[in-house]
């Protein structure tokens, strides 16, 4: 596979390490647990939509783009890593900010990654819960046009055929890095959202014939509708790829069990895996997706999903800079 014929910048900080997570798979006592430290990946704090970014940048600069607009939820990792993204390049940026929590504490609203759209320069806006951001965005891009900017639409996520290159990529790259340590995987675990991220890894992985499945914790959506969106996006990101047809039904799984009350809302596992993985690996998880899909993952391990002699890898998506936005959910005090 030749990814070099598509336009790609250098964003991110690659390839990020693949480490074993020997104390919390001890603590567990389930199958050998390792990590993908895709917040890792450097750019505003790190975070698996750098590797998007780096093919969704390069193609609004072949477009001749000023202007990146994008959304994602308030306090969305998405939006950060783009204006970090956008400022690199010079471009201006514009984040459509929707309210998909209801939450009103000044921590959320104004800390954490919303602190960071904003020292890197971005334009911020916010949208009510419900509304279709993608009409949104495309209003906004007509508005800049008449100002005779040459505006560049992300969808939410960075999750397109283009973006879902950055994930085929990291496919390639962590099939790499097990055949140098001779390790056989056995599971990729991760948290699944805007598809791209699964919908990459499927497509690279079934393209190589790794034979490695990828299971997506849902952090949003139905089951149903998760599974068909990655579908959906892997199928057009194979056709991209010169490869139509390679990737079936069958090797796309979300489990959709961990959302609990709804998108970036705290639950009991989320915030019980936060603590397990920064009490026994110092590693920080997100509130919002590697917390929930840890959480599955956790969960997974003790019910006996992975065989016990196997080898599981979770695929950190990043996001730990939304932790300072979830203060309260952690029972922190006001206090030293």
């Amino acid at each position: 596979m030749h990814l070099s014929r598509f336009p790609r910048v250098r964003l991110g900080h690659l390839p990020t390490p693949l480490e074993p997570l020997e104390r919390l798979s001890k603590r567990l006592g389930g199958p050998r647990l390792w990590i993908k430290r895709d917040d890792c990946t450097g750019l505003a704090g790190g975070g698996n939509k750098t590797r998007k970014l780096e093919f969704l940048i390069a193609d609004a600069l072949r477009e001749g783009a000023d202007t990146i607009i994008t959304q994602g939820a308030t306090q969305s990792n998405h939006a950060r890593q783009t204006a970090a993204a956008a400022a690199k390049f010079g471009l201006a940026c514009h984040l459509l900010l929707e309210d998909r929590t209801g939450y009103t504490s000044a921590d959320y609203r104004l800390n954490g990654n919303v602190l960071l759209d904003r020292l890197h320069g971005a334009a911020l806006s916010e949208r009510p819960a419900g509304a279709d951001m993608n009409a949104e965005m495309a209003a906004l891009a007509e508005a800049l046009r008449g100002k005779d900017r040459k505006p560049y639409v992300i969808p939410g996520g960075g999750s397109n055929p283009v973006g879902a290159l950055g994930y085929v990529n990291a496919a390639f790259e962590l099939v790499a890095q097990a055949n140098d340590r001779g390790l056989q995987i056995g599971h990729i675990v991760h948290a699944t959202g805007s598809a791209g991220t699964q919908a990459g890894l499927v497509t690279g992985l079934v393209a190589l014939n790794a034979a490695i499945p990828v299971l997506g914790v849902g952090v949003r959506a139905p089951k149903e509708r998760q599974e068909q969106s990655v579908l959906d996006l892997a199928t057009r990101t194979a056709h991209r790829l010169g490869l139509p047809g390679i990737v079936r039904r069958e090797h796309v799984v979300a489990n959709c069990d961990y959302v609990g009350q709804g998108y970036g809302l705290p639950t009991e596992g989320m915030i019980e895996a936060v603590s397990l993985f920064a009490e026994t690996e110092g590693v920080l998880l997100d509130p919002v997706y590697s917390g929930k899909g840890a959480a599955g993952l956790i969960d997974l391990v003790r019910k006996g999903f992975f065989p016990a002699n196997s080898d599981v890898v979770f695929v950190h998506t990043g996001g730990a800079v939304a932790l300072a936005a979830y203060r309260a959910a952690f029972g922190q005090p006001d206090h030293l």
